[in-house]
């Protein structure tokens, strides 16, 4: 029902929800997806071409998904067939893919089946579209917060074209909030008067959906008709949206400011201000694989060998809140962070990697030794390549001492395990191989 129904002025005024009212009928009027809708790109040749394919629209809430689909069916002529993952069984399915069998049989006529949250399908209900997707009964567009590589089949996927839809930015939002202010006939007549501060709230509260933007809008105007005002403020539009504005700018200092306290905090191995900090991060709409990406550099960049799990654990953070997505992902994160946080730190492999990419820049013309070179060839084994290389798996203990660095950089170390968890037990085997190498190494 319209917000502004419960006042009397709107009675007569449209059911429909502001979000659904202001759905534009063209890509022409489409807010955000350039890299999709633009002059030249695929979803505005292929309706220029009158050739559709089945697709799957992957990306946040409120970024059009449903409104393209809408769209690509007024652009291509075609019925318009709409399920929800949520509700709709293989019945359903079957039943819309015999209807447009029929249709397009009868009448010529293409069908758009859009299903939404395909994510939410089984196996079963996925299997039921392959043979129509396949055979072109249907174009199948599905839309999915998740990514479909985890959540739809590959049968399925591999008769699909995936496309990415990326949240609204400011600018998208700012017009989408024009838009609305200026051609919604029921917003139009009430006169607001937004404050700079309270748009620049809509738009920081929507955090890239527009329908979040347009509803929060359309709750501001129903408690300024309820109360006889036109003013919009700051704080009427927090009220509406029943949410503390959080002093974090994905793009800002902020957003800077509280990632390196989460960092410094894993890093200082101290698990309770990694959980608060990250907890900052979530409640103001941080994306959770940015934090997810952080900690798997983290488990590399500070804990290395002291702890060689912590990489594994921290990639398996990220690929499951990769899968799985909010809000469950913060116990996924949780877990990450507070055991990088506890494990041993050392950041040896970080210095390694460093110093030799120095001295491979200053050396690089140095010649790889002959007695580690390759030898495929009878001139390359006569010219002395491999020849006096020693396999080590041959010695006792896997091990011989050879020198494998060129003559320029001979007895160079890079790497210095530090006496801590697992890299401690490393110090002392590459000391006991290398001792003369390693005699003034020891562990930091």
């Amino acid at each position: 029902m319209d917000l502004f129904a419960q006042d009397k002025k709107f009675k007569s005024a449209e059911s429909r929800p502001l979000a659904d009212r202001l759905r534009p009928a063209g890509l022409e009027d489409f807010i955000g997806q350039e890299h999709l809708v633009g002059k030249g790109h695929v979803l505005e040749q292929m309706l220029a071409a009158k050739s559709p394919f089945s697709m799957i629209l992957w990306g946040p809430p409120g970024v059009g998904k449903t409104t393209l689909a809408h769209i690509l069916s007024k652009g291509l002529d075609a019925d318009f067939v709409p399920l929800s993952a949520v509700s709709a069984g293989v019945r359903e399915v079957r039943n819309a893919i015999e209807q447009a069998a029929a249709h397009l049989k009868g009448l010529g006529r293409r069908t758009i089946l859009f299903i939404d949250e395909i994510h939410r399908f089984n196996k079963a209900q996925q299997d039921a579209l392959l043979n129509a997707v396949e055979q072109g009964i249907v174009v199948l567009i599905g839309a999915t917060t998740e990514n479909p590589s985890f959540e739809v089949n590959s049968p399925l996927l591999s008769r699909c074209r995936v496309l990415v839809l990326k949240p609204l930015d400011h600018d998208q939002l700012g017009r989408l909030l024009e838009r609305a202010l200026k051609k919604d006939a029921v917003v139009r007549s009430l006169g607001l008067n937004i404050h700079d501060h309270a748009r620049e709230s809509l738009i920081a509260l929507a955090d890239g959906d527009g329908r979040k933007l347009l509803n929060t809008l359309e709750l501001c105007a129903q408690f300024s008709v309820q109360r006889k005002g036109s003013e919009i403020t700051e704080d009427l539009v927090l009220e509406a949206a029943q949410k503390r504005m959080a002093r974090y700018d994905r793009a800002g200092d902020a957003h800077y400011d509280i990632i390196s306290a989460f960092i410094k905090s894993v890093r200082g191995s101290d698990p309770d201000a990694a959980v608060y900090w990250m907890a900052r991060m979530l409640n103001a709409g941080e994306d959770p694989l940015f934090i997810a990406r952080r900690l798997v550099i983290l488990a590399s960049e500070d804990i290395g060998n002291a702890d060689p799990f912590g990489i594994v654990l921290a990639n398996a953070v990220f690929q499951s809140v990769h899968s799985v997505g909010m809000p469950e992902a913060r116990i996924i994160l949780s877990q990450g962070a507070t055991y990088l946080a506890s494990s041993p730190k050392s950041n040896a492999a970080y210095l390694a990697i460093d110093q030799a990419l120095a001295d491979a820049e200053k050396t690089a013309e140095q010649p790889v030794p002959l007695h580690i070179r390759n030898a495929p060839t009878k001139l390359m084994k006569e010219l002395g390549y491999s020849k006096g290389y020693q396999y080590a798996h041959d010695h006792k203990g896997g091990f011989v001492h050879q020198d494998f660095l060129p003559d320029a950089l001979k007895n160079r170390v890079y790497y210095h395990p530090k006496d801590i968890g697992r890299e401690k037990d490393m110090a002392v085997r590459l000391r006991q191989w290398w001792p003369e190498k390693r005699k003034n190494t020891a562990g930091s």
